[in-house]
């Protein structure tokens, strides 16, 4: 097993190393890094704007710089955290607990510093665990027919629609929102219109790209139109030599950085879960088992190691039940699946055997990926924080044109321009009545295999919905739905003060 992955490693990185693969690489982390210190300019809406851009490229390329710009914002991320007390995305809130108090005492350059190496450490373990589960997943792969298929999506869909943020019924909600705008078009079967209402356009079904620029695009720039944010600049001047830890910095950080590292990594396989939780459950499960658990929220270079190598574990390690199964972790990782299966690739089980040049490119670019962002950060942090000062009557129409753009340049249509803008105005209203849009993604991805492969299942079972049980593989998934939806009703019913003001936090720390 080790040697297979090996060769499949080596394999990856000849195809990463290609020039025009690493080109876009490249461009993707500069693109991620940069939209991740600017506020409100969410990883979503920036992959769903470079959509329309993969339409041209060739597979490799577009899901090497999709990925990036994943990956590479998690480092911009934290830069505003440690140095500017803002949170400009969810996973790296905990972080300003620490890191700016650390910054305020004259230690953000080694809050900075401990962020890098943390960082590495946890995106490296996760590129790790992605390596050598890669050949067990293969041999699996040979296993699923539709049923076992079929039991997997449901799994994707409860997962990601239970786990979601705020009230499990609205994330419910919100998926079976997503399987019936994966419904609308032509039945695939028969060819018979469904739920078009006589719009010729529609028969194709709802473009995935109109969907996630309005739902991440169009509602974000209109529930952000108003917000002001005060940039305090008084703490950002960051030397090159401050980044450096000291080796007492380095030993106090090191087991922090482990632990966050293995709870990243072992959230990153649950779908649905993500870096804002894994962020989270190890600061809290670091300050739980500290012996000085009031340093933290006073600069306690633990509460930034911890949380910073947990989300990218968790990050890197969302690959995992995606890439090889089909299951997005995330709205995000629903996205890229999106682009697989624009270029007719479909995501899954056999994606390692039938498409080995994306999967093994894809790991490798990871390690190529955060080595450039290594290099690019220590030397452009003071640019990084100046990108700040861009006021947003500038940013976001910008940002507005260029989904237009890019939805129009799908089909030369400007239906497509009308969808979007009816997507974006519904999505804000969503966002305005406390429901995440993230799960209608979801099941808009996942909603139409899960029909497929249920139909399929039925037809080779002549109709015995048993099929689904009798099955080994089909049994055990149908086995976690009944206790994911069964721990849902208990820690609803049972749910203790602490959780509920985790999550309250998680929420606001989300709203920022």
């Amino acid at each position: 097993m080790i040697e297979t992955a090996l060769d499949g490693l080596w394999f990856g990185f000849r195809v990463a190393l290609e020039p025009h693969n690493i080109a876009w690489c490249f461009v993707g982390v500069l693109i991620g890094n940069m939209v991740g210190v600017l506020p409100g300019m969410g990883v979503l809406a920036t992959i769903s704007i470079l959509l329309p851009l993969t339409f041209t490229m060739k597979p490799v390329a577009a899901i090497l710089m999709l990925a990036g710009v994943y990956y590479g914002a998690q480092y911009g991320g934290a830069i505003c955290s440690i140095l500017l007390n803002l949170p400009c995305h969810p996973p790296h809130a905990v972080t300003c607990l620490d890191g700016y108090p650390m910054t305020q005492q004259g230690r953000g350059g080694v809050a900075l510093g401990i962020t890098m190496l943390s960082s590495f450490v946890g995106a490296s373990f996760g590129i790790t665990e992605m390596i050598f589960l890669a050949p067990v997943l293969v041999q699996v792969a040979l296993q699923f027919g539709p049923a076992e298929i079929c039991s997997l999506m449901l799994l994707g869909l409860l997962a990601g629609s239970t786990l979601a943020r705020g009230s499990p019924l609205k994330g419910v909600a919100m998926t079976v929102f997503g399987l019936l705008l994966g419904v609308v078009g032509s039945d695939v079967n028969t060819g018979v219109p469904r739920f078009t209402f006589g719009i010729t356009e529609l028969y194709d079904g709802i473009e995935i790209v109109a969907l996630a620029l309005g739902l991440f695009g169009i509602a974000e720039f209109l529930k952000s139109i108003n917000q002001k944010i005060e940039i305090n600049l008084q703490y950002t001047k960051v030397r090159l030599r401050d980044l450096r830890p000291s080796v007492a910095d380095l030993k106090q950080a090191a087991f922090p950085m482990i632990r966050g590292t293995l709870i990243g990594s072992l959230c990153a396989l649950i779908p649905g879960t993500g870096p804002t939780i894994a962020s989270f459950v190890s600061y809290a499960a670091e300050k739980k088992i500290s012996k000085t658990p009031e340093r933290f929220g006073r600069g306690a270079i633990e509460g930034v190691a911890c949380p910073e190598a947990s989300t990218h574990s968790s990050v890197q390690g969302d690959f995992i039940p995606t890439m090889s199964l089909g299951i997005p972790g995330d709205a995000v990782m629903a996205l890229l699946l999106g682009a697989l299966i624009i270029q007719g690739i479909q995501p899954g089980p056999q994606l390692i055997r039938e498409h080995p040049e994306i999967f093994w490119g894809l790991i490798a670019s990871f390690w190529i990926g955060n080595i450039m962002l290594v290099l690019l950060n220590v030397p452009m942090i003071g640019i990084w924080v100046k990108l700040l000062t861009i006021p947003y009557r500038y940013l976001y129409p910008s940002a507005l044109f260029f989904v237009c753009i890019g939805v129009y340049s799908a089909n030369n249509d400007l239906f497509g321009v009308a969808e979007t803008l009816a997507i974006g105005i519904f999505g804000y209203v969503l966002l305005l009545l406390g429901f995440h849009p993230a799960p209608i993604l979801l099941g808009f991805v996942l909603g139409p295999r899960f029909e497929e492969n249920f139909r399929r299942a039925m037809l080779l079972s002549r109709g015995d919905i048993f099929t689904f049980v009798e099955r080994p593989i089909s049994a055990v998934f149908i086995g976690l739905c009944a206790v994911l939806i069964l721990g849902q009703i208990y820690v609803r019913l049972r749910r203790p003060k602490t959780v509920a003001a985790f999550a309250s936090t998680e929420q606001q720390a989300a709203a920022e």
